[in-house]
C-alpha cells in the first residue's frame, strides 16, 4: 500500500519504495491532473540513493499520460522544487526525497499550486486511486524520448531562487559584518545554495561533510543535538559567528551558536518571530503545530498579536498562515517558512534570514535568545521517541484515544485535545503531547514546562503509564 503521511509518501527502498510503486504513484498523479485539465508539473530529486533514477521513472509515466514536466536534472534542495511550482505557476510539484529519515528509505512529496504542500483532499484521493490500480494501467515512455518530444523540459532554476532570496534579506547588512559562518549540509543538497548565498554576502564559510554520501556518513540526516557534534567542534575551535546544518532535502534546519550550544528549532522560531516583530517591524500573527513552544504565543500577544496552533504536517500551517495572513509558520521539528517566500519549508532561507538578525542586530546569537527569555520568560522541554510493535501502537492508541485514560500527574489539567494525539494542557502553561509520527514508525512524546524538573517529571509519568 502507497500511503502518504504528514510529509508525502515514504518507504524503504527495495521494500517499499521500487520502480513499480514509484511509476504507480506517478500515474496516480497524472489520472489526477488529467482529471483536473492540469498538465503540468515540476520535477526534482535529493542526493539520496535512486532519488535521480526514481525521478526519471516518474518523469517517464507523466510525460506518457501527456504531463510536461519541468525536470530540474540536478539535486535540488525541496523548496528549490517549491518555487519553481510557484514562481512558474505550475498546478503541481514533486521531489523525490525521504527528508530526514534514515538512509534506508526513499520517498515523493507533493506539491500543489502555489508552491504548497499537497492537502489531505488531494493525497487521500491519490491513495484511493492506487488502492484499484494495477501495474498493467501504468502508461511509460522512455526519458529519451520525452526528452525528444518536448514532454520533459530540462531547467535550471537554481540562480533565479537564490536571486529571489537576495531580494527579501538585508544582504549590505550582513557585508558589513564579516560573519564568519560554518555550514554542515550533511552530505545533503544545501551546500552549493547556501554556500553561493554566503559568499555573496561576503560571510567567512567554512563547509563539512560537504560530499554526496547516500548513507550520509552512517548519521540520520536530520540536524538535531544528537547528529551535529561535527559541526559544534568546529564552531567552538574555530570560534564562528553560527553553525548552520541542513536535513538531507534542506527544508530544515540546525543552528549551532557562538557558545557551541544547539539551538533547539522551537528557539529559532522563536527568534525570528522576535526579529521580525522587533527589528524589522512586521506585525500579523505566527502559526505553529500542536508539539510546537507556547513561548510564540507569549511573543504574539505582547505585540497585539495572535499565535495559531493547527496539527502536525506543513500543509496545515501553510493553510493557516495564508488563512491569516500570519508573518511566519513553523514547526519543533525545524521547519519554517516566512510571509512572502513560499508557502512550504524553507532551511535555506530560514538560515540567511538568521544571518541578517545576527548583523542588523549586532548581537551574538546566544545573547539574543537570552533577552527573550528574560523579557518573555523560559521554556523547558524534554523529548522522547519510542519504537513500537503493531499490537502495542494498538494498545496505546486505545487507552489514549479511545479510552482516553491519562495518569495522574500531580498538576491541574487545564483541558486535553484530540485533534492530533492527545494533548494535555496544564493549568501553569505547561504542556505534554503523545502522538505516532506521520513519517517513521514511532511514538513521540514532547513536554513544555515551567522548569526542566517539571518537563522531565510529566514525561517520566505518562511514558510510565504507557508502558514505555
Amino acid at each position: 500500500m502507497i500511503q502518504f503521511g504528514t510529509g508525502g509518501w515514504r518507504a524503504i527502498i527495495a521494500d517499499g519504495f521500487t520502480k513499480a510503486n514509484v511509476q504507480l504513484l506517478a500515474q496516480a498523479l497524472a489520472d489526477t491532473m488529467n482529471a483536473e485539465q492540469a498538465n503540468e508539473l515540476a520535477l526534482g530529486y535529493d542526493r539520496r540513493f535512486l532519488s535521480r533514477e526514481a525521478a526519471m521513472w516518474a518523469a517517464e509515466v507523466l510525460a506518457a499520460n501527456g504531463i510536461r514536466v519541468h525536470f530540474i536534472n540536478k539535486d535540488a534542495p525541496t523548496p528549490l522544487v517549491m518555487y519553481v511550482v510557484k514562481k512558474r505557476g505550475l498546478p503541481y510539484g514533486m521531489a523525490v526525497t525521504a527528508s530526514h529519515n534514515p538512509a534506508v528509505y526513499n520517498g515523493i512529496k507533493l506539491f500543489i499550486k502555489g508552491g504548497r504542500d499537497a492537502d489531505e483532499n488531494i493525497t487521500q484521493a491519490m491513495e484511493s486511486r492506487l488502492a484499484t490500480m494495477a501495474s498493467s494501467q501504468v502508461k511509460v515512455m522512455t526519458f529519451e524520448a520525452a526528452l525528444a518530444n518536448g514532454q520533459v523540459m530540462v531547467i535550471k532554476p537554481q540562480n533565479e531562487y537564490l536571486d529571489s532570496i537576495i531580494d527579501m534579506i538585508d544582504i549590505d547588512a550582513i557585508r558589513k559584518k564579516n560573519l564568519h559562518v560554518a555550514l554542515d549540509p550533511m552530505f545533503g543538497v544545501s551546500r552549493t545554495s547556501l554556500q553561493t548565498l554566503l559568499m555573496t554576502a561576503r560571510c567567512d564559510v567554512d563547509t563539512i561533510n560537504e560530499r554526496r554520501d547516500t548513507l550520509f556518513g552512517g548519521r540520520l540526516p536530520s540536524p538535531n543535538a544528537h547528529t551535529l557534534n561535527d559541526l559544534t567542534n568546529f564552531v567552538k575551535e574555530n570560534g564562528c559567528d553560527i553553525g548552520i546544518a541542513t536535513d538531507g532535502d534542506a527544508d530544515r534546519l540546525g543552528i549551532i551558536d557562538d557558545c557551541g550550544a544547539f539551538v533547539h528549532p522551537n528557539q529559532i522560531l522563536v527568534l525570528l518571530y522576535h526579529y521580525l516583530l522587533k527589528y524589522k517591524g512586521w506585525r500579523g500573527a505566527a502559526v505553529r503545530n500542536i508539539a510546537t513552544t507556547h513561548l510564540l504565543d507569549r511573543i504574539a500577544a505582547a505585540y497585539g498579536q495572535t499565535c495559531h496552533e493547527v496539527p502536525v504536517g506543513f500543509k496545515h500551517v501553510s493553510g493557516k498562515m495564508a488563512e491569516n495572513d500570519a508573518i511566519i509558520g513553523g514547526e519543533s521539528s525545524g521547519g519554517l517558512t516566512v510571509r512572502g517566500h513560499i508557502q512550504g519549508k524553507d532551511g535555506i532561507y530560514a538560515a540567511m534570514l538568521l544571518v541578517e538578525m545576527l548583523a542588523v542586530s549586532g548581537r551574538k546569537l546566544s545573547a539574543i535568545y537570552q533577552d527573550i527569555t528574560d523579557e518573555f520568560g523560559a521554556c523547558y522541554t524534554d523529548e522522547r521517541d519510542y519504537s513500537f510493535t503493531a499490537s502495542c501502537k494498538d494498545a496505546i492508541y486505545q487507552l489514549l484515544m479511545v479510552d482516553k485514560k491519562l495518569p495522574d500527574f500531580g498538576i491541574e489539567i487545564e483541558t486535553v485535545s484530540y485533534i492530533d494525539g492527545c494533548k494535555v494542557y496544564f493549568s501553569n502553561g505547561g504542556w505534554i503531547i503523545a502522538r505516532f509520527s506521520g513519517t517513521e514508525p514511532l511514538l513521540r512524546i514532547f513536554s513544555e514546562m515551567p522548569s526542566q524538573a517539571m518537563a522531565t517529571s510529566v514525561c517520566d509519568t505518562l511514558c510510565g503509564a504507557l508502558g514505555m
